[in-house]
């Protein structure tokens, strides 16, 4: 085992989740680099390393610096992978994910870590991925792909990801992934009211968002998609959404059962519904119910057929205690979206801080819609370190 400092660099850094990870580790920075400003802000203003902002399409400025450097690390966008958003084949944030084998080629790290959501290994998105993993093997590098869940490491919130492994060492290693019990909301946000970057907004008592957010229990979520005790269907909430009969009350769920049944598209979970459907289900009270739940704003008219007008499957999601969060991500402060568990608000930044395994001492800047965006987007510092140990481990760092 020879002695030395590990040296590693790190791609589309962010605010330095990945970064943080390989520090607390024993590696020490060469040059972090990524093209939001404000996330290399939030970088500089908490960790003692150098940071540049620059977008990466154009090169590594000052490459040679970092060329045969131990590790190298990088976070590419994910949005176009991730199932929460439109996975649209031709993202072009998705070229950013074989560019980092491209820029690896040149430098010729000893070992190179990419970390993404699932959404890249699935479906026609996985091209991404298996261009990256064939670049780095025509380079001489063994590879090695592993899925991962958060809450495996002790913390408070289910992110299931993937990290990619390529090196030229002559080791190897177990890429077994740790198995610990998963935290709690309630452990994890103990003891948060006095931090920074904590501001709680409350919903205005009255206001829509209120009257919603009350009727949503913990473990609960405002849905019209899904049936049982766990979804709340806006039908439930009549002082916000209108009042039904217990007759229409029966077609909405009749409808929500057939549309998952009768399927026209290959594609999604469910489809309108076809009128010769319905009315066989529904006999001569057919076109009075449908009408009338229509005008109330219950229905829709689509391609020939009848849907539920709102086809969400879940917001006003209200968190539970004794349970971990759901994936934090860029809305995890929009109570639209995420519910405290016992509060009538969403998230402050030092909760989806926390939660995502930042310590209190990193101060995130920039405006609030900034600072949940560097967080959701953030690489997890605890996996961070995981993966820190794998790369040791190929480095003869660890016996």
């Amino acid at each position: 085992m020879r002695n030395g400092t590990l040296k590693f660099a790190s791609l589309f850094s962010g605010c330095g989740g990945f970064d943080l990870g390989f520090i607390a580790s024993g590696f020490s920075s060469c040059g972090a680099y990524d093209c939001e400003p404000e996330a290399v802000e939030t970088f500089s203003a908490n960790i003692k390393s150098p940071v540049y902002n620059v977008d990466l399409t154009d090169g590594i400025p000052n490459e040679r610096s970092l060329y045969g450097i131990d590790a190298l690390i990088s976070g590419p966008p994910c949005q176009g992978f991730s199932t929460a958003g439109k996975r649209l084949i031709d993202d072009k944030r998705n070229d950013l994910l074989p560019l980092t084998g491209q820029l690896a080629r040149r430098i010729y790290p000893k070992v190179l870590v990419v970390e993404n959501v699932a959404g890249a290994l699935s479906g026609a998105h996985a091209r991404y991925w298996n261009e990256l993993d064939t670049m780095m093997r025509l380079a001489g590098y063994r590879t090695h792909t592993i899925r991962c869940q958060a809450t495996d490491l002790g913390m408070a919130q289910l992110r299931r990801r993937v990290l990619f492994f390529a090196w030229r060492t002559s080791r190897d290693t177990d890429f077994t992934f740790p198995h610990y019990p998963a935290g709690s909301l309630r452990t994890v946000l103990a003891g948060v009211s006095r931090q920074k970057n904590h501001h709680p907004k409350r919903l205005d008592p009255g206001s829509r968002e209120w009257q919603i957010a009350t009727r949503i229990k913990p473990g609960q979520k405002l849905s019209n998609v899904r049936g049982g005790e766990n979804a709340v269907a806006t039908w439930d909430i009549p002082e916000v959404f209108g009042a039904i009969t217990e007759d229409e009350r029966t077609v909405l769920e009749l409808l929500r059962r057939l549309r998952r049944q009768e399927r026209q598209r290959d594609y999604g979970d469910a489809d309108p519904v076809s009128i010769p459907r319905l009315k066989a289900a529904l006999g001569n009270c057919f076109h009075r119910h449908v009408e009338v739940l229509v005008t109330k704003g219950y229905l829709r008219r689509v391609e020939g057929g009848i849907d539920l007008a709102e086809t969400f499957n879940g917001k006003f999601r209200r968190l539970s205690w004794h349970k971990p969060s759901c994936t934090v991500d860029t809305r995890f402060g929009s109570p639209r979206y995420f519910l405290h568990p016992s509060q009538q608000r969403g998230f402050t930044v030092r909760e989806a801080a926390r939660i995502q395994g930042f310590s209190d001492n990193y101060i995130f800047h920039g405006n609030e819609k900034s600072q949940y965006r560097l967080i959701g987007n953030a690489v997890p510092p605890p996996l961070a370190a995981l993966a820190a140990d794998f790369v040791k481990r190929l480095l003869g760092r660890v016996l």
